[in-house]
């Protein structure tokens, strides 16, 4: 009978997360943020839980998984709507080689080794950081590589603002100062607060405003 019960469960369970992962969205495992990280381990924690204490109620189990789906529901909405939330619990993507140079300060404040980083270009088929035009930390973790161009440093579109926040990080790379950013939006006749997505590439400023995602 308790082989029974522990088979039940164990499809209920499958069935019911199956469908609440689907309610929360699409994501790749390496993409999941913090709090989706721990909505996963608690899911999952708590689905072991039941099936293992068949004499207790299914529904106290089942109750706090969902309570943990509208948090992270909830959280994603806030994070959409609210850059620094955002930062806050998923972090920023950082710089780890700009123009085939390593950033070593970005680095120890990310406390990602030399190690770390060859190991990932060893990944992606890169023998030498001298093959590497930038290479981006995201906030999942993943490295993306931008290599050099027939030898030859590229220019990467560089994030100068994100959801009407300024990138200061972006503006010290680029060696461009806030008044030239301000200057150049003045010119555009366009306020930060109205733009959603602005990056710098080949020495120009190149812009998305929030009014063009409603069109």
């Amino acid at each position: 009978m308790d082989y029974v019960i522990v088979l039940e469960r164990t499809v209920l369970f499958y069935i019911i997360i199956t469908l609440l992962y689907r309610f929360m969205g699409k994501r790749e495992i390496g993409q999941l943020g913090i709090v989706d990280l721990i909505v996963s381990i608690l899911i999952a924690e708590l689905a072991a839980i039941s099936i293992d204490n068949r004499e207790e109620s299914i529904f106290l189990s089942i109750i706090p998984i969902v309570v943990l789906v509208f948090i992270q529901i909830g959280m994603s909405y806030v994070s959409l709507k609210y850059s620094k939330v955002r930062d806050a619990f998923d972090g920023t993507p950082s710089v780890m080689i700009n123009r085939g140079v390593v950033n070593f300060k970005e680095m120890v404040r990310q406390r990602y080794n030399l190690d770390d980083l060859l190991t990932q270009l060893r990944e992606q088929h890169i023998r030498t950081i001298e093959e590497v035009d930038y290479a981006v930390l995201e906030s999942s973790g993943k490295l993306s590589v931008f290599k050099k161009q027939n030898n030859q440093f590229g220019d990467y579109p560089l994030p100068l603002i994100l959801d009407g926040v300024v990138q200061k990080e972006t503006l010290v790379q680029i060696r461009k100062s806030e008044k030239w950013l301000l200057r150049t939006l003045k010119d555009e006749q366009v306020k930060i607060e109205d733009i959603f997505y602005a990056f710098y590439r080949d020495k120009g400023l190149y812009l998305i405003k929030k009014s063009e995602l409603n069109q």
